[in-house]
């Protein structure tokens, strides 16, 4: 959601996009109010999946005030346990084709020729918020303000945490799993 933003130019896409890469977290009011306005839309009413929010305790009360408007609620949360170093090879080998949004890895889903994109032969570039400095920081972010949340969904009965290594299959088919048998 952040990132459309920040691609649309929306207003709220604007006021993210410098605190994006410096590798910040955006501030929990303008985030919520980007989770409050999805997830008012009429496609989510049968089920949604939220990616990295909330991040921090306060996100977490504000989204179960937003759902508890819409008659809503949180079915399971789940977290994919993965060293940091494995997290920091992963995130700053990205690259993204600058003309039509291809994405790559340099190591696990490399182009056929060096910094061109496959499809459209446009130049691949790494997002300023995927460079090692920010990587390690958003680390050291989650570490201090979202780690936290795992007990506060493991209290709730709501958590199931997953092996986050491996070939992407098979963490796919793990998540699958958890959401259909829910928390364990």
């Amino acid at each position: 959601m952040l990132r459309e933003h920040v691609k649309l130019e929306t207003e709220l896409g604007q006021k993210a996009r410098a605190i994006m890469a410096r590798g910040e977290l955006v501030p929990d009011s303008l985030v919520s109010e980007m989770v409050g306005k999805r997830l008012a839309q009429p496609d989510v009413r049968g089920g949604f999946l939220l990616d990295g929010y909330p991040r921090n305790l306060s996100q977490a009360l504000t989204l179960d005030e937003i759902l508890s408007g819409l008659a809503q609620g949180i079915d399971r949360v789940l977290a994919l346990r993965v060293a940091q170093e494995e997290l920091v090879r992963r995130l700053t080998g990205r690259r993204v084709c600058g003309q039509c949004g291809a994405g790559y890895h340099l190591v696990s889903q490399p182009p056929r020729q060096p910094e061109r994109c496959d499809r459209c032969g446009g130049e691949l570039a790494q997002r300023p918020d995927d460079s090692e400095e920010v990587v390690r920081e958003r680390l050291r972010v989650y570490e201090a303000q979202t780690r936290p949340l795992l007990d506060h969904y493991r209290q709730l009965g709501l958590l199931s945490e997953l092996e986050g290594t491996g070939s992407p299959e098979s963490v796919t088919a793990s998540l699958a799993r958890a959401i259909e048998e829910g928390p364990r």
